[in-house]
């Protein structure tokens, strides 16, 4: 295990903590828009601002409506320490290329949430000494982007450690009460039963420190999950797990859960297609729920071929469709109606010449490019003998065809 690591000391994050909403109403007079309603929030879909492809955010407030947009993720440093990064690599506050997209959202009356965590990586509840230091790092992400929603994603393999997620929790409470107003969603993974130990384990840390957020979320993929019919169970089943632990009624409940789903082809080859999604959609405004989201807008177009050779992206969904399809979903559920005009299919790009084919037993390091399986790859860090497309979390970004 890697040592816990602060970068402030108990007494100068309190500090900092305290001054949360000062810092957050000063920057919103330097430029942040007001507040969407919390609905835009809770419908936002993840987008990753600097990798896999980002969208234009423009585009896709044009073609659908859309309003919010849920950025991913904010880490801790990969060489270790209590200062937000976003992704392990860009330092957030000597950012620029993050503030310049949110700023191109704001001016066209949307807005963002930012997520901590995900999948991978090191996060700051892992490195940070205490709730009050992780709170002072996720305040120093709020106070730069005058942020009105944030969301802890809480997953493999920090949900595994207690400590780091008692300083998640802590420093969620800590920052809904230094900044009234703001929205607080928890997403975990799902399981057919609802969610797994870890999942409970970490209700029952909430519940132990009196924390409510806005609403608790899973993310019912990669689970062995089938379609629809398999997410609306494992729904189901959650919602009662919320009520054995937080001694709510049903209704309650509902009004504290959300959906993540994952569009297209998931990372264990599940399939959720645009009426999976409108299936979900109904469960969830029909039980009242808080939260309808998915991951993620940067997959959400067409591959090229559609099926992507029966492989996971993470630039775009493995299923025939049109450009941000499933986005039109998210603005369904904030209670407004995507534009009416019939997208026009994006055009299949003339495949690129192929890289060298990739090697076993080559090594590669981070901007080397391959080919495999009639795709060009690029190497995002040092890597050997792991397969391109394997995973969207490994070490190759898909380039496309050749």
């Amino acid at each position: 295990m890697r040592p816990l690591r602060a970068c402030l000391g108990a007494a100068a994050a309190v500090t900092l903590a305290a001054a949360g909403t000062t810092a957050l109403v000063a920057n919103n007079a330097s430029g942040a828009t007001t507040a969407l309603s919390h609905r835009w929030y809770a419908a936002a879909p993840y987008l990753m601002p600097l990798d896999n492809d980002p969208p234009d955010p423009a585009a896709i407030m044009d073609a659908t409506g859309l309003k919010a947009f849920q950025l991913a993720f904010v880490l801790a440093p990969n060489g270790g320490g209590c200062s937000p990064t976003w992704g392990g690599t860009a330092p957030v506050s000597s950012d620029t290329a993050v503030q310049s997209l949110i700023n191109t959202i704001r001016a066209k009356g949307g807005d963002v949430s930012v997520s901590i965590g995900g999948y991978g990586g090191t996060k700051l509840g892992q490195t940070c000494a205490d709730a009050a230091s992780t709170a002072a790092a996720y305040q120093q992400v709020i106070t730069k982007y005058g942020l009105h929603a944030i969301d802890f994603d809480l997953e493999e393999p920090e949900y595994e450690n207690t400590a780091a997620i008692r300083n998640e929790i802590g420093a969620a409470k800590i920052l809904q009460q230094n900044n009234p107003g703001l929205y607080v969603s928890v997403t975990t993974a799902g399981t057919a039963d609802g969610t797994g130990w870890f999942g409970k384990q970490m209700l029952l840390e909430a519940k132990s420190q009196g924390f409510t957020p806005n609403n608790f979320s899973i993310m019912p993929f990669d689970g062995g999950f089938n379609g629809a019919a398999s997410q609306t169970s494992a729904l189901t089943n959650f919602n009662s797990i919320l009520q054995s632990t937080f001694g709510w009624d049903q209704a309650t409940a509902y009004a504290h859960e959300g959906f993540s789903g994952m569009n297209g082809r998931s990372d264990s080859g599940e399939y959720f297609s645009q009426a999976d999604f409108q299936t979900v959609l109904d469960y969830a405004t029909s039980h009242n729920m808080d939260r309808f989201t998915f991951w993620s807008l940067n997959r959400d177009r067409q591959c090229s071929p559609p099926d992507n050779g029966g492989r996971t992206s993470g630039t775009c969904s493995s299923v025939a469709q049109n450009d941000w399809d499933f986005a039109k979903y998210s603005v369904k559920f904030a209670g407004a109606t995507p534009p009416s005009s019939t997208p026009t299919p994006t055009p299949t790009p003339t495949p690129t010449s192929c890289k060298n084919a990739w090697s076993s037993s080559a090594v590669y390091t981070a901007g080397d490019e391959v080919s495999y399986h009639s795709h060009n790859w690029k190497a995002k860090w040092w890597t050997q003998n792991e397969v391109p497309g394997a995973s969207e979390w490994g070490p190759w970004q898909d380039e496309g065809a050749c």
